[in-house]
C-alpha cells in the first residue's frame, strides 16, 4: 500500500500586518475539499515562514553543497531544511511586494537546494493585480531550482479596485491592517478563483502521482 502523500502549504508573508495566513486557510479549505473524493487524498499542512525567522543566508556552505560536503551549522537552517524535506509537494501562497517576490520568500527558497529538487509546486499569489509579477518571477526561480511548477497559477486580486484612486479598494485597505476584507474573502473562496485553485491543485496532484509512479519503476 502506497504511503499517503503530504503537501506543505507555505505562507509566504512575514510582515507584522499580513493576510497571508488567512489566504492560506482559504486555499487549504478549497484543496482539502477538492481532494476529499480521492481514494488517495494527501495531507495538507500549513507552513508559516514567519515561524522560522530566517536571516539573510548565513551559512558557510552553499545550499547545493549540503549534505555532500557537510551540514548546516545554524539551528534555523536545520529547522527549515527538516520542515521542507518532510513534504512530497508544495503550495506556495505569496503576496507581491513592489512588483516582485517578497524578500523573505526568495531568501527561504535560496536557503535550500536538494530538499526542493524534483518536487511539484503550485504557486498562488495575491495583491492589487493578483500578484502577477511575483508569480512570473517565482516560476522562473522555482523552475531554475528544479521544482516542477503547476501550469495553472491562481492570481487573487482585490475586488473593487479604483483605477482613479491609486488602485485602492476596501480589500487593499484592510490588508494594510492585517485583515482580509469580506469582499476579498468571498471572491477568493468562490467562483472563478476557487475553480482556478482547484485546477491548479489537480495539476499538482497529477504531478505527485507521476512522481510516485516513476519512483516505483
Amino acid at each position: 500500500m502506497s504511503a499517503v502523500k503530504s503537501i506543505g502549504i507555505i505562507i509566504g508573508s512575514t510582515r507584522a500586518a499580513r493576510i497571508g495566513p488567512q489566504v492560506a486557510e482559504i486555499v487549504k479549505s478549497i484543496v482539502e475539499g477538492g481532494a476529499a473524493s480521492s481514494s488517495a487524498a494527501p495531507t495538507f499542512t500549513l507552513i508559516d515562514l514567519k515561524d522560522f525567522n530566517l536571516p539573510v543566508f548565513d551559512e558557510a556552505l552553499l545550499p547545493a553543497m549540503v549534505p555532500a560536503y557537510g551540514e548546516f551549522k545554524h539551528q534555523h537552517s536545520k529547522d527549515w531544511t527538516n520542515e521542507i524535506q518532510k513534504y512530497d509537494g508544495y503550495i506556495l501562497v505569496s503576496p507581491e511586494y513592489n512588483y516582485g517576490i517578497p524578500g523573505g520568500v526568495k531568501n527561504a527558497i535560496d536557503f535550500l537546494y536538494h530538499a526542493w529538487i524534483g518536487k511539484p509546486i503550485l504557486i498562488v499569489t495575491y495583491g492589487i493585480f493578483g500578484g502577477s509579477a511575483s508569480s512570473e518571477a517565482l516560476v522562473k526561480t522555482l523552475e531554475g531550482m528544479k521544482l516542477s511548477v503547476a501550469e495553472t497559477k491562481p492570481q487573487l486580486s482585490f475586488p473593487g479596485r479604483d483605477e482613479n484612486n491609486r488602485n485602492m479598494s476596501p480589500g487593499l485597505m484592510s490588508s494594510m491592517a492585517g485583515e482580509l476584507h469580506e469582499t476579498a474573502k468571498e471572491e477568493w473562496s468562490n467562483g472563478a478563483s476557487k475553480d482556478l485553485i482547484l485546477k491548479g491543485y489537480g495539476e499538482l496532484a497529477t504531478k505527485l502521482e507521476s512522481k510516485k509512479d516513476s519512483e516505483e519503476k
